[in-house]
């Protein structure tokens, strides 16, 4: 069991690893649409395919650098350049010159199966992931002084380029045999047609709780089989109505069926809860549409309704097979939203590309009444319908020296199941980032009862408990019951208290004063609605309400003035408290904390006094965006019940950061 839940952490790390080169193929993407878009005589048309084309023909080479630096323990650059390494040695020493000359023999002779080493995804997701585990082992070796220059990280590309030798000289021999198989489940699944596209978007769907979908994806995305569905539909290579078909299938799905499956769950919400589901499905489905990001509807509905995940793989199957039966044809290097959609309309070697929006509108009259009669029928718990539970929890015994905070770390920790099951405590900005030995031991209502905002449970191991900016304040006492094994039975009090799902709070019926607050912007770029950001803490109002920049440069500036009362350890997020009261939080980027605080430099200190406009920190944009992080920057006032109202907010477009974004009225005692 041990082995299964590790082999499913290593494949998950490698999905996420994946999404690092993949990202990349959207400005292949644009280059190559726009380029098709333009009349074909024109010099920019050439000139702008020429540029998309370049990136789309190292492709192996992005996943070997991808892998390599996304599976090292620290993503460290030495890791990358083991990867080039690692790729570079099996493709020169196993060219079809190399291996006629290895065996004597006319290049002419040699097996066809070396003519696809150069280029070919599988040597690239290989040596990607040798060099990373190269890396991993042996970053920190130290050598003897004669030998010291190449210690540590230096002798990870050296050992690497020695290992691939190795195993080229083993490729050399499985290698043929391999690409056989390849081709030949290639060769099978195009030979069932539109029952080979739907097989392949079922199973696409279903894999993705693993993360084992991103492997499945390489065999009929790339060219591991000879399918190379993406490359074919990019450089107009292939048969029109043919090449595209494992990718036009999902634009019906994400653009129009898992939409119209969101507005069937909200409509199945409690009235109660109605407003706050309605935020959430509305951010995803948005997501869905224009970017074909469709993870955030995906996964509110996986786990609590996995019945309703199973339909959904179900009909992403059937539109898949119906599109190739059909013979229309639309592609992307992204995901199948609008955006990916217009982009390849264009290309020649699409086939009646807009008979996939009439297909659309029907996936999503299907979809909607599938779900609603599902939901209603199985009465599943989808988002809004879940019950409010009520919850006992025993009360943790208060020893000298224990603050909230204290008492909050033991709770949760007691909720968790103590240092038995809690392994690795670690946090960001906002939420406790935890490594447990089973996520299903954790009893979710005692966590929210001690006080947490929400619970997410990544997979069997990983689990995110949602505090807030005070989360410093938590992790740390919860750090030490770990390393010091608390037992359970030394923080159990002797009564047992009922914990109600809603604590009311005393009406204060002191005089408060209204103060109004004016609210800028923090970086010169786009505004962004608060609730499309593609962190779900921040677009759920988790830790309340504000607004998000894209921002055009790395200047990070106060939106507000006041006092400075938290510079975080990895420069990421800033904390200004105004002199009315109301508490914003800076949060540059999304899951930046990772980053440890490389690509950013703050200008300021808690303690210290700024008004609007002062740099507080200067981020490298580009390192935030090349570590497969967005570089999004929410402004969040965290005391929303200080807070009476936000109006008078400025239209999303761009904006500097002098201008004015909204008007809070703040509320002081």
């Amino acid at each position: 069991m041990e082995e299964v839940v590790q082999m499913k952490s290593y494949m998950q790390r490698m999905g996420r690893s994946i999404q690092l080169p993949v990202s990349v193929l959207p400005a292949a993407a644009l280059l190559v649409g726009i380029g098709h878009w333009l009349p074909e005589k024109w010099a920019a048309a050439q000139f702008l395919m020429a540029g998309g084309n370049a990136v789309l023909g190292i492709l192996a080479l992005l996943f070997a650098l991808g892998l390599a630096s996304g599976m090292s323990k620290n993503q460290d650059g030495a890791s990358a350049v083991a990867g080039l390494v690692a790729y570079s040695v099996p493709v020169a020493v196993l060219a079809p010159a190399s291996i006629a000359t290895l065996e004597g023999i006319k290049q002419s002779a040699v097996d066809p199966a070396f003519s696809a080493i150069s280029g070919n995804v599988f040597i690239g997701i290989l040596g990607g992931l040798i060099a990373a585990a190269l890396y991993n082992r042996f970053s920190e070796t130290k050598l003897p002084m004669a030998l010291s220059f190449f210690s540590g990280k230096r002798c990870v590309p050296i050992l690497t380029a020695g290992v691939m030798l190795l195993i080229s000289l083993l490729l050399m021999f499985i290698w043929p045999p391999i690409y056989n198989v390849l081709v030949a489940f290639g060769k099978m699944m195009v030979s069932l047609g539109a029952v080979g596209a739907g097989l392949y978007g079922f199973f696409n769907r279903l894999l993705i709780p693993t993360g084992l979908h991103q492997a499945l994806n390489s065999v009929f995305w790339f060219n591991i089989a000879g399918i190379n569905d993406i490359g074919k539909f990019w450089a107009n290579a292939g048969t029109k109505g043919v090449t595209g078909m494992y990718m036009a299938g999902f634009f019906p799905v994400m653009m129009f069926g898992l939409p119209a499956g969101a507005l069937a769950i909200y409509r199945n919400a409690k009235p109660e809860k109605k407003a706050q589901t309605g935020s959430l499905m509305l951010a995803g489905a948005f997501a869905a549409f224009f970017t074909g990001v469709t993870e955030p509807l995906e996964f509110s509905f996986m786990f609590v309704a996995w019945p309703l995940y199973v339909i959904h793989a179900v009909l992403t199957g059937l539109s898949l097979a119906f599109a190739a039966l059909m013979h229309w044809t639309a592609g992307f290097t992204f995901s199948a939203g609008l955006v990916d959609f217009i982009l390849s309309s264009r290309m020649p070697i699409a086939n009646m590309p807009y008979m996939l929006i009439v297909q659309g509108l029907v996936m999503a009259v299907i979809y909607y009444f599938t779900f609603d009669f599902a939901i209603k029928k199985f009465n599943l718990m989808t988002p809004g319908r879940e019950d409010d539970v009520a919850t006992t929890t025993a009360d943790v015994a208060e020893t000298v020296g224990d603050d909230k905070y204290s008492l909050k770390a033991k709770r949760i920790y007691m909720a968790l199941g103590g240092f038995d099951n809690l392994l690795v405590v670690d946090n960001c900005t906002t939420r406790l980032r935890l490594q447990l030995a089973d996520t299903k031991k954790i009893d979710e209502p005692a966590i929210k009862a001690a006080g947490a905002v929400g619970v997410n449970a990544i997979d069997q191991r990983n689990l995110q408990i949602i505090i807030g900016t005070d989360v410093q304040f938590v992790a740390d006492p919860l750090k030490s019951l770990v390393e010091a094994k608390t037992p359970l039975s030394t923080l159990t009090a002797d009564t047992i208290k009922p914990v109600p799902s809603v604590t009311a709070e005393p009406a204060d019926s002191s005089p408060k004063q209204t103060v109004s607050e004016k609210v800028y912007s923090a970086a010169t770029g786009e505004l962004v609605d608060l609730t499309k950001v593609s962190d779900s803490t921040f677009a759920q109002k988790m830790l309340g309400d504000g607004f998000a920049v894209e921002p055009n440069d790395g200047k990070i500036v106060a939106p507000v003035t006041g006092e400075v009362t938290a510079v975080f350890p990895t420069k990421h997020a800033v904390g200004i408290t105004t002199p009315a009261g109301l508490e914003v939080l800076i949060h540059i980027g999304i899951d930046t904390v990772t980053l440890d605080g490389k690509p950013f430099v703050a200008h300021v200190a808690v303690g210290d006094q700024v008004k609007h406009g002062d740099l507080l920190v200067t981020a490298d944009l580009d390192a935030i965006k090349a570590a497969g992080k967005p570089v999004t920057t929410m402004v969040i006032f965290t005391n929303m019940d200080h807070v009476a109202a936000l109006k008078d907010r400025t239209p999303l477009g761009q904006i500097k950061t002098d201008e004015l974004v909204l008007a809070a009225d703040a509320l002081k005692d």
